[in-house]
């Protein structure tokens, strides 16, 4: 394992984040859609990858997450986990699949197990959505909640801005949270809520707060790789470190490339055969 800050090797399981909580061991987690990039990312050392319904963003060029298909989450799930060695993978049921009814929930749910062999399921909601929460897991199926900024709900809320603020909406939010504590959710993503938020939730929770836009006192951080990696200079807010510019670097790449074919430079002499 080449990971920069990895201690233990060991396949990360959802009992595994757990005791990453109790030991205080903060959870890195990103993103990844395909195989190379999920290879690169388990490689360097993050313990868990989330297959996020932000694919239709990155990879489809929709405005939202709302129009992706249980059938293209499954594509790209079932193609980071082949590529994954130590990292808990989880998979985003995409919006509509588990809102109708417990039984088609379900029934969804079992399909993206079956059929992707990833670790982990995350649905996005709280109190609305716990029956189906509950059968999911009671059917053996771990599930990673999602509370906040809800981006399936876009529709509804009409902006990115961030949740919670006001005083009902932050009750909610933490009754939510005990809610899905209870159903047996392993974890609990916190998107961009105030930070004095999240870290009473994290301290009221018994299990993992993952964070983006939450604050550090959250038990782990998640990003969407494409926007850290800097593909996409587009989307800068306020919770994103960029960690490269790869958008100016593989742009400089292509265009050498392009000059260098139309040159006759490339290929050389020495790259025949």
């Amino acid at each position: 394992m080449s990971g920069y800050l990895v201690e233990d090797a060991r396949k990360v399981t959802t009992h595994r984040l757990r005791e990453m909580k109790d030991q205080g061991k903060k959870i890195a987690m990103l993103t990844s859609y395909d195989y190379t990039m999920a290879k690169l990312v388990d490689g360097a050392g993050v313990d868990v990858i989330l297959v996020g319904d932000s694919a239709s963003n990155v990879m489809e060029g929709n405005t939202t997450t709302v129009p992706i298909t249980l059938d293209e989450m499954i594509i790209y799930a079932r193609s980071v986990v082949k590529a994954v060695k130590r990292a808990l993978v989880v998979c985003d049921m995409p919006f509509g699949t588990y809102q109708v009814n417990c039984t088609e929930g379900m029934r969804n749910a079992v399909r993206i197990m079956q059929e992707t062999g990833c670790d982990c399921l995350k649905l996005e909601g709280g109190e609305e959505i716990i029956a189906t929460v509950r059968k999911i897991i009671a059917a053996g199926i771990p599930v990673m909640g999602h509370l906040g900024l809800t981006p399936q709900s876009i529709n509804k809320f009409g902006t990115y801005a961030v949740r919670a603020q006001e005083d009902a909406e932050a009750e909610k939010l933490v009754r939510d949270a005990h809610l899905l504590e209870e159903a047996g959710c392993c974890a609990v993503v916190l998107e961009k809520i105030p930070a004095r938020l999240s870290a009473r939730v994290t301290q009221e929770l018994e299990i993992p707060l993952i964070g983006i836009g939450a604050g550090h006192e959250v038990d782990g951080q998640v990003l969407v790789i494409d926007d850290m990696l800097g593909m996409d200079q587009s989307f800068s807010p306020k919770f994103l470190r960029r960690y490269a510019n790869l958008s100016e670097i593989i742009t400089d790449a292509v265009g050498q490339y392009v000059t260098d074919v139309k040159n006759v430079t490339f290929p050389s002499s020495e790259e025949e055969y």
